[in-house]
């Protein structure tokens, strides 16, 4: 198209995250994709500003400059201003002078100087404009001083419209903001010096949809920064918000030109390709493949357009292609950050940053702003690799990603009215241990003793908590006390456990996926939680793990503990806050009998704690609670529930309630079954405390967190196991402090010295 004149991009209007986006095409642009440095592009922008409303302004070639919401303003109020002066013709002779046949001799020159003013300048330079209108202005003012009469009577009224137009100008914020920085200045500097201070846009790539901003960051301080992978990320904190700042910077965003010229070109090519077998549901197993297909793209590309890259350039840039077509794009660099937590991109997209939730800092907002466009490319790989349905007869999408061991819950209209809204849930890729528990002190060694000895006495447990309390790391971390000799059941419909990782570390484990509690789809292909339940008590002598107890399964999970049928430890975790709060759950929402509710022995609660209201989380066990079997309505009023162990939270510490002790039928229980006294019992609950505590400050002391990694805490359980077992079959009894000192023996000269020499495989920060 032709503009003034020029032959110059098409453009586009589209809506982004609810704003309108007003979006050039540069690439075949003869002039420079600039509106700070090209007057000709400045004159694009605004003469089509006066044809549409926009938000913001890109200009696309191989970068993208993106000018925001403030900006775009500043153009559109000149391009506006040029409208009206054109409809209010200011440059008419009535304007000029008075019409008077002896004034008329002013008015050719005058009716230039308005027109250069208003209708041509404004457009290419509307800061020049507003500089030449000020200069005519001072030396019409000095020529009325100097004039005679006759010359002062006729230029009032073009005095009156310079003064005007001064006025109008004015009052747009290019000319207020531009204002400014001159009276920091000694002489007035060329405009585009000008124009770059207040135009300065987000540069990024243009094949990568979302943008990155890196604005202000001088101004911000710096808490923490490590990688991920090649990218790197910085926590900020900034003194005007409650929450942190998380900038990631991924590598492409600072290559080369030529070779972002390279990938450009490479993905225009790879965007034509048709993959034949190769699906999208392949995607996780086939990442590899396309990597070697787009190297090999790459390597044809730079050599015939004559760069040169070397082969390590070519595979790096290889794996940036990969990362934005089969790829999750750049919440792939967020997804590969195992700090973070959650991700949440709210409706609609586009409109604020994403969120995240990190394990250090909490809840944070990133420098990243996620794109419609990248919002439904993800949408169709969901689908596709769920095979579920996404549309508005069906607007929930809950699915796994096996590649990244995250849960993502997607919904769209009409249940989010404002768009499509994402939630990604990232698991830990290994479990969390006890160990790892005492040492980020959600709960003491006496505490962790005492829930592996319920564990290995095949208690019945629930953990309870509400969301981002810890209780499913709680579950997992107790699942690793039940014997390796005893084979395990879970059934979960988000698949949070990580049965592969236990099953490499020797676990005995079969993993049962049940139909996402939040789906709509009716599809036949998923099984109920209350059917796997069935089925994974038909599977043999095993302990029962619920990922979740939600819904009709809990009658199922209270049937097996009931009867027995599960023969090993059964557990699951609950929404409630307080082991009351899981009664009333259980008995009044999920219409369990109070009397099957008796065949629970232990609830667990977990529970974020802000103390004395600060806005950090920081997470605990509240309590531990025994639930007795002698009554018969209300367990609160007739004493059913006795706290073993409760939190002080001045103390911040898990205090054990020694005079409950006395009343516990669950000790008295094991006692009868087991034939250990009570000394004994509390022997080795306190041995089972003192070997973990022993682990810990071994990890202190000589800084190998790796120590209390599953792989490893699960090799000392074992040993603790056979050397009790040992010292039964030799003596019949059991020394538990002998015991102890021979496990610690073996931790310190066998285990110990085999963890210093390896050298752990790198993985991202946990």
């Amino acid at each position: 198209m032709k503009i003034g004149g020029f032959k110059v991009g098409e453009f586009i209007v589209k809506d982004v995250g609810g704003k309108r986006a007003l979006i050039f095409d540069c690439k075949h642009c003869v002039f420079g994709a600039s509106l700070a440095e090209d007057h000709r592009c400045r004159f694009h922008a605004i003469k089509i500003l006066q044809e549409v409303e926009a938000d913001k302004i890109v200009l696309s070639e191989v970068y993208e400059r993106v000018y925001e919401e403030s900006q775009t303003k500043m153009l559109e109020e000149i391009a506006n201003l040029g409208q009206k002066f054109v409809l209010e013709n200011v440059w008419s002779y009535n304007h000029l002078g008075k019409p008077l046949q002896e004034c008329e001799a002013f008015f050719p020159e005058r009716h230039q100087v308005i027109v250069k003013i208003t209708n041509d300048m404004i457009t290419y330079d509307p800061l020049l404009a507003y500089l030449t209108l000020i200069n005519e202005l001072r030396r019409e003012e000095g020529k009325m001083k100097q004039g005679d009469a006759r010359y002062t009577n006729c230029s009032e009224p073009y005095l009156a419209t310079l003064v005007n137009l001064r006025n109008r100008f004015d009052s747009t914020l290019l000319v207020i903001r531009a204002k400014k920085i001159l009276t920091e200045l000694r002489e007035v500097p060329d405009t585009v010096q000008i124009y770059k201070s207040l135009l300065e846009a987000d540069i990024k790539p243009s094949f990568i949809g979302s943008k990155l901003s890196f604005k202000g960051m001088e101004e911000l301080d710096l808490l923490d920064e490590y990688a991920v992978r090649e990218s790197s990320v910085q926590i900020f904190s900034d003194s005007t918000k409650v929450e942190k700042l998380y900038y990631v910077n991924p590598p492409e965003y600072s290559l080369a030109p030529d070779q972002y010229f390279v990938l450009s070109k490479t993905r225009e090519i790879v965007a034509s390709y048709k993959p034949g077998r190769i699906s999208l549901s392949t995607v996780a197993t086939s990442r590899k493949y396309f990597e070697r297909l787009y190297e090999a793209t790459i390597r044809e590309v730079a050599e015939f357009h004559k760069i040169t890259l070397t082969p390590a350039d070519m595979n790096s840039l290889s794996k940036v292609v990969a990362r934005y077509t089969v790829g999750y794009g750049i919440l792939e660099v967020l997804l590969n950050d195992r700090k973070i937590t959650d991700i949440y991109l709210d409706s609609p997209i586009g409109g604020k940053p994403i969120y995240i939730v990190h394990s250090d800092y909490g809840q944070c907002q990133t420098n990243v702003t996620f794109t419609e466009s990248e919002a439904n490319s993800l949408i169709s790989k969901l689908r596709a690799m769920s095979s579920r349905p996404f549309d508005e007869a069906h607007p929930v999408l809950d699915f796994d990603l096996p590649d990244l061991e995250t849960r993502v819950a997607v919904i769209g209209p009409p249940l989010s009215p404002s768009g499509t809204a994402f939630a990604f849930r990232l698991h830990k890729t290994t479990p969390w241990t006890l160990e790892q528990f005492i040492d980020v002190n959600f709960l003491n060694p006496l505490a962790a003793g005492l829930l592996s000895f319920f564990i290995d006495m095949q208690s019945t447990t629930l953990v309870a908590g509400s969301r981002g309390s810890g209780k499913t790391s709680l579950l997992q971390a107790l699942m690793l006390e039940i014997p390796q000799n005893s084979r395990i059941i879970t059934t979960e419909d988000t698949l949070e456990i990580p049965v592969g990782y236990m099953k490499d570390i020797g676990f005995n484990i079969q993993s049962l996926k049940t139909k996402s509690a939040i789906s709509v789809s009716k599809t036949e292909t998923e099984v109920s939680p209350e059917e796997a339940l069935r089925t994974a008590l038909r599977l043999g002598d095993s302990a029962i793990i619920v990922g979740e107890v939600r819904s009709k399964e809990a009658k199922v999970l209270y049937e097996a503990m009931r009867v027995g049928a599960a023969g090993n430890v059964v557990m699951g975790t609950i929404h409630a806050d307080s082991a009351y709060a899981v009664w009333d759950r259980v008995v009044n929402d999920l219409e369990v009998p109070t009397t099957s509710f008796k065949a629970t022995d232990l609830v667990i609660v977990a529970r974020p704690i802000r103390f004395k209201g600060s806005l950090k989380r920081h997470r605990r066990i509240t309590e531990i609670t025994e639930i007795k079997k002698y009554w018969n309505e209300e367990p609160q009023r007739e004493g059913g529930l006795l706290d073993l162990m409760k939190y002080d939270a001045g103390k911040d510490s898990l205090e054990l309630m020694e005079d409950n002790l006395k009343e516990s039928e669950l000790l008295k229980k094991i006692q009868k079954t087991s034939g250990l006294s009570i000394n004994d019992i509390w022997a080795d609950i306190k041995m089972r405390g003192s070997a973990k505590l022993f682990l810990v400050e071994l990890k202190n002391q000589h800084k190998i967190p790796h120590l209390l990694e599953s792989e490893n805490t699960s090799l000392c359980n074992n040993k603790l196991l056979l050397l009790k077992e040992e010292m039964l079959e030799e003596t019949g009894k059991i020394d538990y402090d002998q015991l102890l000192g021979k496990w610690k023996n073996w931790v310190t000269t066998t285990l110990l010295p085999k963890i210093q020499k390896q050298k752990p495989e790198k993985k991202v920060e946990e």
